[in-house]
């Protein structure tokens, strides 16, 4: 479990006081995969090196794995750091050692005996997919594998928590799915709680299961992914579908437009025709989407009721008493 309380980061540039962070607060359940959104500049990767001290706050508390991590001992805090494993953006690996090497350094700083690592390398190899690359320098490897190799070091001290800096952003869009992937299954087989920042909308809708939004150091937003993705009006629904192209377009005589967004269930019944069938209006669909959040999916629709204005109204009745939530984009004069 990681919990940051009223968490700031002030830095001195020149005699002047650069506010980095400004009283974040959030809470990562164990075992869950939370995501952190935001563009360069928000505060993300100061935020995510706050958890382990390699950035101390100006304010707050850090709360990880049940320790207040601020008030312990360099000795009890390189002991608290290794149940905190940390991958990078640029993967930050030796270039001089093998693959094996790479992955064995942080067992060996530990002092474990030879043999115990080379056995725990050969577990971390396996579970990458990279046994066959043991001996090969990162200089012959593929960006995707260079991450494999810093995710299998990452986890190389067992750690209960991992911490992704921008894990993914480097890399091209099949290999962040290959390594999306590896990190959800990682999360599954391991229990590991992630923590993850990203500028990209996809990874969290494809890892995540809570989010929060960071903009200049503050943090707009915390909740489900699926939640605040069903909701229009939430920064995260705004960050991911913007306004629909069509939705200024001249609407039909006594015609009535709307988006709604479906999530769960709602994402696979027949919303248009079920209005046509119990109101007699007529739904046309101007644009749409559905795509998969997780283990879920949510769709996107605009469409457009024609019809008698009293059955127009009970249709809109219908959709807000299932749960759905319209949005009002135009209405005829």
């Amino acid at each position: 479990m990681i919990e940051l309380r009223g968490i700031s980061k002030v830095y001195k540039q020149g005699g002047r006081e650069v506010p980095a962070l400004q009283d974040v607060s959030l809470r990562v359940e164990p075992g869950e995969v939370f995501g952190v959104l935001g563009q360069s500049g928000a505060g993300k990767s100061t935020l995510i090196r706050c958890v382990n001290l390699l950035e101390r706050p100006t304010e707050g508390r850090v709360r990880v794995n049940g320790q207040e991590l601020l008030g312990l001992s360099p000795e009890a805090l390189r002991k608290a750091r290794q149940g905190i494993g940390m991958i990078f953006q640029h993967f930050n690996l030796f270039s001089s050692q093998t693959v094996a090497q790479n992955v064995a350094y942080p067992l060996e700083v530990a002092g474990l005996p030879r043999e115990q690592i080379r056995t725990r390398v050969a577990e971390l190899l396996a579970l990458v997919g990279l046994s066959d690359k043991a001996e090969v320098y990162p200089a012959r490897l593929s960006g995707g594998q260079k991450q494999r190799v810093g995710i299998a070091r990452a986890l190389a001290p067992r750690p209960r928590i991992l911490l992704s800096d921008e894990a993914t952003s480097s890399l091209d869009p099949e290999t962040t799915r290959s390594v999306l992937a590896l990190l959800k299954d990682l999360n599954r087989q391991l229990g590991l709680t992630v923590l993850l920042i990203t500028h990209q909308m996809e990874v969290v809708k494809a890892l995540c299961d809570s989010a929060a939004v960071l903009e200049q150091g503050r943090l707009v937003e915390q909740g489900k992914v699926l939640d605040l993705l069903s909701r229009p009006g939430t920064r995260l629904h705004e960050l991911c579908y913007p306004p629909f192209s069509t939705g200024e377009g001249p609407v039909l005589r006594g015609g009535y437009r709307v988006a709604l967004t479906l999530s769960g269930e709602h994402s696979t019944r027949p919303i248009l025709s079920t209005l046509a069938r119990r109101f007699d209006v007529d739904a046309h669909l101007l644009e749409g989407s559905l795509e998969r959040v997780g283990e879920a999916r949510v769709g996107r629709l605009l469409f457009e009721l024609t019809g008698a204005p009293e059955a127009v109204r009970q249709a809109l009745v219908f959709l807000r008493e299932q749960g759905l939530t319209t949005e009002e984009a135009a209405r005829a004069a």
